[in-house]
């Protein structure tokens, strides 16, 4: 079988490739280039043509075909300009997730094909099942072997087309493992550190990115003290009405005190502690809120400020995605024995997730920190990944 292989000059998708010859498949490799402008990419973190090197030696290593797919002008229109408008109206996106769903699995896809890929592959820690249903083949999107590594959360977007064209040839490994055949078959991405910030861009200076096009607009920072009666007004209301733990809290700047200065909420997120530059305090200043309106960003000392914590999230329906339509929810249904997480890493959470006529619910069982509007909830079946939404507000 033609397989194009998406190399991005790491070691996860050299081994990948390296693996899938193994197989007996013919491979090609194919470089996405996304990005252009440098100016915001840090020093020494491997910008894009030094990562597009690295893919051509490995290409040249194994005996492959390599190609190099500039997808930069999609890239700018639908990950950029997305992450732009999301901080302007004080969300938190999360790029790379759409990243997977709109240009590695959909344009990066449709350019395989049209050289005769008959699937493509990529180096995510993930795995796909398949299963034989009354309404025909159904794949699924399984969590990678390694638990440290799994990245099946980064393409909880994807649908039943995409999924059957994929292929995950490193989702049974664990990443010592990658890094030790690396070095047994001589890549020379063996010892290669794994890429770390924007996706296709690399190690960015989020601020200075954000500024391209969101301007500095300087502002009050207002902390609010976990003593406020607000908090437990919250505790007494939730038990008549327990969908208001799902919104978060409505701050003034009347119910805090000025504690410094700051140069635009939409630069902020929350549940972000670094970047405060305010000293002086007793414990760590964690963002609660931001109103961009306003320009207010509000704070609270500790990472255990009631503030910061959540029972609940709600999600609209036209922004939940089930990758099993198979499993999708009706109107007054709920489901209490899938897990849950809106992070990266963060470990699956117990919780029931209902529909109503206003949208989708997810109750924890346990408080949840740092929920943000923009940020991607998905739910899981054991290890299958079923579906995911985004986080209304």
């Amino acid at each position: 079988m033609r397989v194009v292989i998406g190399l991005s000059g790491g070691v996860d998708s050299s081994v990948a490739a390296y693996l899938l010859q193994q197989q007996g498949h013919e491979v090609i490799g194919l470089f996405m280039r996304n990005w252009h402008d440098e100016s915001v990419v840090i020093d020494n973190a491997c910008p894009w043509i030094d990562d597009a090197n690295d893919a051509v030696m490995v290409a040249e290593h194994l005996g492959i075909p390599f190609q190099v797919l500039d997808l930069s002008d999609a890239y700018r229109e639908r990950i950029v300009n997305y992450m732009f408008d999301e901080y302007a109206a004080g969300r938190t996106p999360n790029p790379d997730i759409l990243c997977n769903r709109e240009i590695k699995f959909d344009l990066f896809l449709d350019a395989a094909k049209n050289i005769g890929a008959e699937a493509v592959a990529t180096g995510h820690y993930c795995q796909k099942g398949v299963l034989d249903t009354p309404s025909g083949t159904t794949y699924q999107l399984l969590a990678g072997a390694d638990p440290n590594k799994d990245q099946s959360y980064f393409l909880c977007q994807l649908n039943q087309d995409q999924l059957r064209e994929a292929l995950f040839p490193i989702g049974h490994m664990l990443k010592p493992d990658v890094r030790i055949l690396a070095e047994e078959i001589g890549l020379p991405t063996a010892q290669k550190k794994d890429s770390q910030g924007l996706c296709f861009i690399g190690k960015v200076r989020l601020p200075e990115f954000l500024q391209q096009q969101l301007e500095v607009k300087p502002g009050d920072i207002v902390e609010i003290p976990e003593t406020h009666p607000m908090f437990e007004e919250r505790k007494a209301l939730s038990i008549e009405s327990p969908r208001l733990d799902a919104h978060p809290y409505a701050y003034s700047p009347e119910q805090g005190h000025v504690v410094g200065r700051h140069q635009g909420a939409h630069f902020f997120t929350v549940g972000q502690r670094k970047g405060l530059q305010v000293g002086g305090k007793a414990d760590p200043l964690f963002v609660l809120s931001k109103d961009v309106v306003s320009n207010h960003l509000y704070v609270g000392q500790s990472a255990d400020h009631p503030g910061l914590m959540r029972n609940a999230l709600f999600m609209l329906d036209e922004e939940v995605h089930w990758i099993r339509e198979d499993c999708a929810l009706e109107i007054g249904s709920d489901h209490s024995n899938w897990t849950f997480r809106f992070r990266y890493r963060q470990p699956l959470q117990k919780g029931t997730i209902s529909r109503t006529n206003e949208g989708y619910y997810i109750r924890f069982a346990d408080p949840q920190s740092g929920i943000a509007a923009g940020q991607f909830a998905a739910w899981y079946d054991s290890d299958e990944c079923i579906g995911s939404g985004v986080i209304s507000d």
